[in-house]
Parts: structure tokens; sequence; C-alpha cells
């Protein structure tokens, strides 16, 4: 019978020490261009690496937002939900306290590191744009609309 108790406390053991070892919080990053209208990047933490998808064709200021579930609150102190930073050639920076970092920099803090699958496609959803817009024609009447009719 003195067994039982002997058996039951290695198991225990043995349940904290698993828990433990798992893997951290999982996260999630979206990076859409300043205008939230085209989705650039994606990403999902799975263990110690931030698996990230990033366009390749494009170049300019993006919007970085970090997500987490109601079970992750705790995880990740000082993670801001919001950055701001720029993506060029596959390439993304966040700025960060006034200082701009790379992807990698940036989350070596939170003990991750991001694994690059660079694509060219831009993502999508229904009802986003998937093209940066094109300017109004000037039709001479200064207001750039191009109808002619002055408003």
């Amino acid at each position: 019978m003195k067994m039982f108790p002997r058996l039951f406390k290695i198991l225990a053991l043995t349940l904290v020490a698993l828990l433990n070892l798992a893997p951290a919080q999982a996260v999630q990053l979206v990076v859409w261009d300043t205008q939230l209208q085209t989705k650039l990047g994606f990403g999902e933490s799975v263990g110690g690496k931030l698996n990230l998808q990033l366009v390749t064709d494009y170049s300019g200021p993006v919007i970085a937002l970090f997500s987490r579930d109601d079970s992750e609150k705790n995880s990740y102190p000082g993670l801001m939900p919001r950055y701001s930073g720029q993506l060029k050639g596959g390439v993304l920076t966040l700025e960060d306290g006034g200082s701009s970092q790379t992807i990698g920099k940036f989350l070596a803090p939170y003990k991750l590191v991001p694994a690059l699958q660079n694509t060219i496609k831009t993502f999508s959803l229904p009802g986003l744009k998937t093209t940066p817009a094109t300017p109004a024609k000037d039709n001479g009447n200064g207001n750039g609309n191009g109808n002619g009719k002055g408003k």
C-alpha cells in the first residue's frame, strides 16, 4: 500500500516537469499597409519560433499587429498590440522606443526567433484592396477628381 503514494508523487513530478517544458504561449502577427487595406504578412508562434510569411514585392511603411487570446494575457510582458515599421524586399523592421529594429532583434527579448517564408503574393481578404489605389487624374480644374465639375 505504501507504493501508491510514491507512484502518485512520481507521476505528479513528471507532470510538473512536462508542463515546464511546454512551448511558449502562441502569439500572432499580422502586417498591414498603413491604411489597413492590404495584408502584407502573417505569422504565428510555435514553440520558440515565429513562422512568418512576408511579401517581397512591397516597399514602404507598415503597421504590425500582435494578438494573443485571453489565456495568453500574461505572456510576452511588454509586447504592445501595435507597432509601426517598414517592409522592404521581405525585410521587416519595427519601431520600438524610437529605434528601428529588425524583426529578429525585436523578438529576441520574448525568446522568439523568426522563421521567414517570403512570398511574392499579397494576402487579401474579401472587400479589401489588393493593389494600391491610383491617384485621381487632374483635369485642370484643380480638384483632381477628373469629372470637370469642380466639386
